[in-house]
């Protein structure tokens, strides 16, 4: 291969990097001189608007302040539990494992607050409903057992707090029910 000379290589160079910038520039310009998608209409509407609905929702330090008055509550009755608190759509706030709780508690904590909050309604009177409809306990993520309560707002549910680990459900369920009690200090 003939070796190039020095001004050669410079002016090869210089005309690979025009090249270059000249189709980078080319692809940027293009894509400039396309319309950009007009934004979409905002909506507009307030709080009188028959087409939105206002709700209530538990603060996070609201719902670890339940949680933790639920589980001081079964310490001091030498209960090893855990707490779980879902907001109203069954998502998960808080899970609070206590010391000594068995492996399988946090999940059941967290299906029972679901429970609770589905329902509006304490697990314990859930279980009975098995009774009349006993494919209730085939829905996702439910769990018939006593030990969730629900967290109500002039008659509406906005959480649910669920305790699992005592042997009773009814000692669960007490428990939830204070966790519940403290939102109302």
């Amino acid at each position: 291969m003939k070796k190039m000379s020095l001004r050669t290589r410079v002016l090869t160079g210089a005309v690979a990097a025009a090249a270059l910038g000249a189709g980078t520039f080319g692809a940027m310009s293009a894509s400039a001189s396309t319309p950009a998608a007009a934004p979409a209409a905002a909506v507009k509407a307030d709080t009188a608007d028959r087409n939105l609905q206002q709700s209530t929702h538990l603060t996070l330090a609201a719902a670890t302040k339940a949680a933790q008055a639920a589980l001081d509550a079964a310490k001091k009755e030498n209960q090893r539990v855990s707490v779980a608190v879902v907001d109203r759509n069954g998502n998960t706030l808080v899970t609070l494992r206590g010391d000594g709780a068995g492996p399988q508690s946090p999940e059941s904590a967290v299906k029972k607050a679901y429970t609770a909050v589905s329902w509006n309604a304490p697990t314990s009177e859930l279980v009975k409903r098995l009774e009349q409809a006993p494919n209730l306990k085939d829905i996702p993520g439910t769990l018939f057992l006593a030990g969730g309560a629900p967290v109500q707002v002039k008659g509406a549910p906005v959480a649910g707090i669920g305790v699992a680990g005592a042997p009773s459900g009814d000692l669960d369920e007490k428990f939830a029910s204070a966790g519940v009690a403290a939102l109302g200090k």
